[in-house]
């Protein structure tokens, strides 16, 4: 760590940010409290005097699912003067790959601001151009390195150094827990927005423990940054110990179980299987025309920890085979606390390409785009077993995890 870095980061934490490990869930849910009830609970002193404004979406909600742009836009002892959306928009109305552009929101009056696909200097103007002194973020992620939004967090803090401005996050959980970091990390030559930064493909970290490693790892400059931690939240924690209700974060993301397989089965958005969108278990139920029982009969052999495959029919209503009777698997997960996403995506890659001859990757290979690199599909491709291709990105996840350590906010 340099210090000359040190100095411009502050983390507001709680008096004890873990309860004993006797407390039971419900208690948990009673006690946890988001970065941003902690904020409000301080009468917002941490903004005060400030212009500021807030990079969100639907998740930003407080515990009674009212938004916080709209209490904290009626609360006088604050000076919220704009929002940035991200990827889907800030009011969530667009699809994946899109967002919502430039409006003044009708509920509030506030003037929105697009984010998505920009960064460095064309999203700092429009920092300045907002008059703000201060951003803040406030997004609930899911825990996989490609899930946009923690590198719209990413962008965000560069751009706010670009244009000397502060940096606010406010922290939610981890919904998937944040026990470990598992699965490859990503290779700089296949940076792109679904991975920008050499992270593991299940980061085990809240945002506000991101915003410090980028801060400190990754960020040419840093970026004068304050986090606001949870109270309450434990590492082993999923997202129902929270108390918290669930906004989906994109369209297709429904559940907080669809978080739990997402960073393993989004896998499949590279290949030319359905990844389940445009079913109600987009993530959760895969296949493709052709696929029939041996899919699910060839996964369930592993035994993989926590997690067993049906046989599963369905029809999409909109992306790949819309409108099409399909044959695949649904995943079933029993026993969370044992199960491995990311090893259960590779398992599912490696028996599909198995059991059906009409296995394909995405022409553009976004399946390196997604693993991080090229080794995941052409380990595959040579015909690697499951254990094989785990083994693969140990050495990189390793030292990741060190690294990722030094961040870690919470016990």
């Amino acid at each position: 760590m340099r210090p000359s870095r040190r100095a411009v980061i502050t983390t507001v934490t709680a008096a004890a940010v873990s309860a004993p490990s006797t407390a039971s869930a419900a208690q948990r849910r009673t006690r946890l409290r988001t970065g941003f009830e902690r904020l409000a609970q301080d009468g917002y002193s941490l903004l005060d005097g400030e212009r500021f404004g807030i990079v969100t979406n639907p998740t930003g909600i407080t515990r009674d699912a009212r938004h916080i742009v709209d209490v904290m836009h009626a609360d006088a002892r604050v000076d919220l003067t704009a929002v940035f959306g991200p990827e889907h928009g800030f009011r969530g109305t667009a699809q994946a790959g899109g967002s919502e552009g430039r409006y003044d929101d009708p509920a509030t009056g506030l003037p929105v601001y697009d984010t998505y696909l920009k960064s460095g200097r064309a999203l700092a103007d429009i920092f300045t151009a907002s008059g703000v002194d201060t951003v803040v973020f406030d997004i609930q992620d899911v825990g996989a390195r490609f899930y946009t939004y923690i590198w719209t967090l990413y962008d965000c803090m560069e751009a706010a150094q670009l244009a000397g401005k502060r940096f606010v996050v406010l922290d939610r959980p981890n919904p998937v827990t944040g026990r470990a970091a598992l699965g490859p990390v990503l290779h700089k030559e296949f940076a792109t927005f679904v991975g920008r930064q050499p992270v593991s493909q299940a980061h085990g970290m809240t945002v506000a423990e991101l915003a410090r490693l980028f801060n400190e790892e990754f960020l040419t400059e840093a970026v004068p940054l304050e986090t606001v931690t949870m109270a309450g939240w434990k590492r082993s924690d999923f997202y129902d110990a929270s108390g918290l209700p669930w906004v989906p974060p994109s369209p297709n993301m429904p559940t907080p179980e669809t978080a739990l397989v997402y960073s393993g089965t989004c896998l499949f958005e590279g290949t030319n299987l359905s990844e389940g969108r445009g079913t109600t278990r987009p993530f959760e139920l895969l296949g493709a025309e052709g696929v029939d029982r041996r899919w699910a009969a060839a996964a369930n052999e592993l035994a993989l920890p926590g997690v067993r495959f049906r046989e599963a029919y369905f029809a999409p209503t909109f992306s790949k085979y819309q409108g099409k009777t399909i044959g695949g698997v649904q995943v079933h997960v029993h026993d969370r606390a044992a199960f491995d996403p990311v090893r259960t995506g590779i398992a599912l890659l490696v028996t599909a390409k198995q059991v059906w001859s009409g296995f394909a990757w995405r022409p553009d290979n976004w399946i390196d785009k997604l693993t991080g690199s090229a080794r995941v599909r052409t380990m595959i491709d040579a015909g690697a077993d499951t254990d094989a291709v785990v083994a693969g990105w140990q050495e990189d996840l390793a030292a990741f995890r060190r690294t990722r350590r030094k961040y870690l906010l919470y016990r």
